[in-house]
């Protein structure tokens, strides 16, 4: 958008604003197995899912919004609503609760997914309702359900969606906990960040269903055996995400990074590893096994959900590395 952004139709400019997005998602590579994938983002307006977000400024936040008196406000927020960026949508006692993700790794994680037509999807978090809009045009809104703790949250996500078109079923309650009246489903999709596979989800997917989930800044793909056997493998795909809040949520131990050594401070795999494993292996014994094993990417680590237990694992579920998960 250039100098003349001022004096173009608000949504003619939206348009072209989305339409610069999908370019660049797919230049990203995002879509490449799925591409039907393309079309929801074409179809469906980001900006109407985010009236307003945050950018973080020197001591705090700083409030963009659609209804701003300056146009030059309003271009700025417009601009940003259609950037590929994850933006900050709720801040509370200068704390993040809620974000819009940014949309290549949202086209990634609906690629990877893996949705069938005529698949029922859970998503937890129900953020912006935007997610949930792109699942319900690929899918309808039938199929798709989406639950978020906060009641301003699930309210404004709904608000959202009508206006976009979109009626998918928006639940208030515990994400870890599920949706039960709604299942099985065939899919189940995280947009929060976990530190456990709640076991909630498993009897409330069919056999054969896919979960998807950020998990110690990495996206875990696991296939549902039955309703207490999961198994599955990272992708390779870095993710950070606003935590699952809930009463179920595990807290996390310390990672302790300022004990890690020196020189693997600033490497995200090693980090992955010491997110993974925190509260289980002291940093420098993980630093040491990371070095031996000839620093494994994300691919190689995995998560099994069994009968009594769950864990995290290098390279083979029944290997010599292994992690309990909390």
């Amino acid at each position: 958008m250039g100098a003349h952004a001022l004096d173009t139709d608000p949504e003619d400019l939206a348009d072209l604003a989305r339409a610069s997005l999908v370019r660049e998602i797919e230049r990203s590579g995002a879509w490449e197995s799925d591409p039907v994938w393309r079309e929801a983002f074409e179809d469906v307006p980001r900006h109407v899912f985010v009236p307003y977000y945050y950018i973080g400024v020197t001591g705090g936040f700083e409030r963009v919004w659609g209804e701003d008196p300056d146009p030059r406000a309003r271009d700025r927020w417009l601009r940003g609503a259609y950037a590929d960026a994850p933006l900050a949508t709720r801040v509370r006692d200068g704390e993040l609760v809620s974000s819009s993700s940014q949309p290549s790794l949202m086209a990634k994680m609906l690629t990877e997914l893996a949705v069938r037509d005529g698949d029922a999807v859970l998503e937890i978090g129900a953020g912006t309702g935007y997610n949930a809009a792109l699942l319900a045009h690929r899918l309808g809104d039938d199929l798709v359900t989406t639950i978020d703790l906060d009641v301003e949250i699930t309210e404004a996500a709904r608000r959202h969606l009508a206006v976009a078109g979109y009626h998918p079923t928006v639940v208030t309650g515990d994400g870890a906990r599920g949706v039960p009246e709604r299942a099985p489903f065939d899919r189940i999709i995280a947009t929060c960040t976990l530190t456990t596979i709640p076991r909630a989800w498993l009897p409330q997917c069919g056999p054969g269903a896919r979960i998807l989930a950020p998990l110690a800044t990495g996206l875990i793909a696991l296939r549902v055996r039955d309703a207490e056997h999961a198994e599955g493998r990272f992708l390779h795909t870095p993710a950070f995400f606003v935590p699952l809040r809930g009463a179920t949520r595990s807290e996390p131990e310390p990672a302790r990074l300022g004990g890690v050594p020196r020189r693997a401070r600033g490497h995200d795999l090693f980090r992955f590893l010491v997110a993974l494993t925190a509260g289980s292996l002291d940093p420098h014994d993980a630093y040491a096994l990371w070095e031996r094993e000839g620093q494994p990417t994300r691919e190689r680590y995995g998560i099994t959900v069994g009968e009594e237990r769950a864990w995290a694992w290098l390279d083979d579920p029944e290997g010599p590395y292994a992690w309990p998960l909390p």
